[in-house]
């Protein structure tokens, strides 16, 4: 949804002050309120002209007749596009920020949990890091592990850091060398290929390898349940509680409604993943983020 209208000078900083009030207060917000607080140099009266106009171009609306009058979807996303200046970290930000998503870089998990921890600490909002798709990571390696003598841990480690692990039982304990021969040949002609084509093609990159038969049949089995399993640890949240200090969620109607969303772990990362957009900074606003009936 991008905005086709285009404002005057004066829509556009009372179209400002609406959405910074609104946000602040979760009220309607009438003409007064902004000639009080924002000294436009303009009456009530002139404001709350013009805020008839915006009402027109679709930007905001009044829910009720006696009421202020509260941003569309539409006039968030000219917000967002055309508004708002993005605000640069101090360097006390920064460097606090390092310190925390440095603290353990060889562990992806450990730092998508601080990442989330940190940014829900410098918004006081609710911090989410969802990980990488694992499918479109390069396949860094595959290890094989006897675990018992019927059980062998297939690990598949991505070049992000993620990795994957997977049981499988076989009927007899297999000689390490042949293990160690089947993780050479699996990672020989599958390491360096993207995940998604191991799973397209692993079958026939395999077909003539002299590892153990077995095990690279299982492999090639249970490839796509390995790849595409979804783990909880690709999604962080972090400072749930202070979702209860926005104005918005007075209205504990609301407040319940989200954090059931919050709850269902898995849809929620369904649909966070659906709307993965590419890279960079991506606000998604009201009816642009799909079903999640917030």
């Amino acid at each position: 949804m991008k905005p086709d209208i285009s404002l005057t000078e004066r829509e556009e900083a009372i179209l400002q002050a609406v959405v910074d009030l609104y946000v602040k207060t979760a009220e309607p917000v009438g003409s007064r309120a902004i000639a009080q607080r924002y000294k436009l140099g303009l009456s009530p009266a002139t404001i709350r002209n013009t805020m008839q106009d915006l009402e027109e171009c679709g930007v905001l609306v009044q829910p009720h007749t006696s009421a202020g009058r509260v941003p569309t979807d539409l006039g968030y996303r000219y917000f967002v596009d055309k508004l708002l200046r993005p605000e640069a970290l101090t360097e006390v930000e920064s460097t606090e920020i390092r310190r925390q998503v440095e603290h353990d870089p060889v562990a992806l998990h450990e730092i998508l949990s601080q990442t989330s921890r940190v940014l829900s600490r410098l918004t006081n909002q609710l911090g989410v890091s969802v990980a990488p798709a694992f499918e479109k990571g390069v396949l860094h390696r595959i290890d094989l592990v006897q675990v018992t003598s019927t059980r062998v841990l297939v690990i598949i480690a991505v070049r992000s850091g993620l990795a994957r692990t997977l049981l499988l039982e076989v009927d007899t304990e297999i000689p390490a060398a042949r293990l160690d021969e089947t993780r050479r040949q699996l990672n020989e002609r599958l390491a360096g290929l993207t995940l998604a084509e191991v799973q397209r093609t692993a079958a026939e990159r395999l077909r003539d390898t002299q590892g153990e038969p077995r095990l690279v049949k299982m492999f090639i089995e249970s490839s796509e349940r390995l790849i595409t399993l979804q783990e909880s640890d690709d999604l962080h949240l972090d400072g749930a509680s202070k979702i209860m200090t926005q104005p918005e969620f007075r209205d504990t109607t609301s407040l319940s409604g989200l954090l059931q969303v919050i709850e269902d772990r898995a849809h929620l990362l369904e649909r966070l993943k659906a709307n993965e957009a590419g890279d960079g900074i991506i606000i998604t606003i009201g009816e642009e983020f799909n079903d999640l009936d917030l």
